[in-house]
């Protein structure tokens, strides 16, 4: 089979193409930004960079010239969005069947910002052979904005799940790794954490702030001005530090107003940390408040849940009963292997129902 994968520049996007690259025979990948060496697979054709913005006309006439000179028997795009408005385009009037996967916010935020956003949006569903969503909940809102003609829940997966984690030996500490954007509230969880440095029951207990991005430096000056002392903040990280940075933890934190199932969340939970997540759809599919990690019902009272979390984490037999349930969940659900596999398998369910699943 020979699949030409369509996305944006994000590490989600080259996740996914090293992992489906073993189980099609070619890759071709038009993306908007530069591949990472560490992504490029043995059988990885074409590379077709490009300007995915709504301003760039021109996108889906170079999309189209690409697909007429490769031929490819499936076409793969990542997010409802302007991504998939070019795409779309592109592929009018050729009967070449295809994938649109949804991230997150292309159907959850997207559509509300205009009308024109959702009418893109919901085109952009409706034309698709056949559409994935890594979450029940966001299946059901394409669903609402769109006649889908074909819907899997299905999620890219972690890459691969660690040892069994010592968890008598973790060290009191926090984790949160999610990116320094408004969407993820980073702020809140730095204030939260002055409640917790407040109180002598968890003097041992420290926070690492990891990833970065635009709100950085008003997050270290939000520390700076609270006097926090047990806070740290890595910056971005590589893949190997940042599993080092689960293996330490005891207790994962990730409080975003949006989200679909994050990565981060599969590999906190592969990791045996003890997971405090805002309350939305798709984290409730993951995690059942009191059993296996924490639901916070109001962000404005996140240190009031850290605390309680914190005396739950500390206590090994409690964290390793959660641990291992987390586990289980990652292991049916969530490893990248076998769901590159069944993504594979949706490929081959299209190709052979033929002309009748393109459109």
């Amino acid at each position: 089979m020979k699949l030409l994968l369509i996305g944006s520049a994000s590490v989600h996007t080259f996740r996914y193409l090293a992992g489906i690259a073993a189980h099609v025979a070619e890759v071709h990948l038009v993306t908007s930004g530069p591949l990472p060496e560490r992504y490029h697979a043995a059988n990885l054709g074409r590379v077709l960079q490009v300007d995915f913005s709504l301003r760039a006309l021109g996108t889906a006439r170079r999309l189209a010239a690409l697909i007429d000179e490769l031929q490819p028997d499936m076409v793969h795009v990542h997010q409802a969005n302007s991504v998939a408005w070019h795409a779309r385009r592109a592929l009018a009037g050729k009967r070449l069947p295809w994938l649109l996967t949804t991230w997150g916010s292309d159907v959850l935020l997207l559509p509300q910002q205009s009308r024109l956003m959702k009418n893109m949006v919901a085109a952009n569903l409706a034309a698709a052979s056949a559409v994935s969503s890594d979450s029940l909940h966001m299946a059901a809102v394409c669903r609402q904005l769109a006649t889908i003609r074909r819907m899997d829940v299905l999620n890219f997966g972690m890459d691969a799940l660690p040892p069994l984690p010592d968890i008598a030996a973790k060290p009191l500490q926090v984790l949160s790794c999610r990116l320094h954007k408004p969407l993820y509230r980073i702020d809140a969880i730095v204030r939260a954490w002055a409640q917790v440095e407040a109180d002598v029951r968890f003097a041992g207990w420290s926070l690492t702030v990891a990833a970065s991005g635009s709100e950085t430096e008003a997050l270290l000056q939000l520390a700076r001005s609270l006097q926090l002392q047990r806070i740290h903040f890595t910056g971005f990280v590589t893949p190997d530090v940042l599993a080092g940075l689960y293996r330490d933890a005891r207790l994962f934190v990730s409080v975003p107003e949006s989200d679909a199932t994050s990565i981060s969340l599969l590999e906190a939970m592969g990791h045996g940390c003890l997971p405090v997540l805002s309350n939305l759809p798709a984290n409730l599919e993951w995690v059942l408040d009191g059993v296996n990690g924490a639901i916070v019902e109001d962000v404005g009272r996140l240190g009031d849940a850290l605390q309680a979390q914190l005396l739950r984490a500390a206590d090994d037999t409690q964290l390793a009963d959660a641990a291992a349930l987390n586990r289980r969940l990652v292991a049916d659900k969530g490893l990248q292997q076998a769901n590159m596999a069944r993504f594979a398998a949706i490929y081959q369910d299209l190709l052979a129902r033929g002309t009748d699943s393109a459109r």
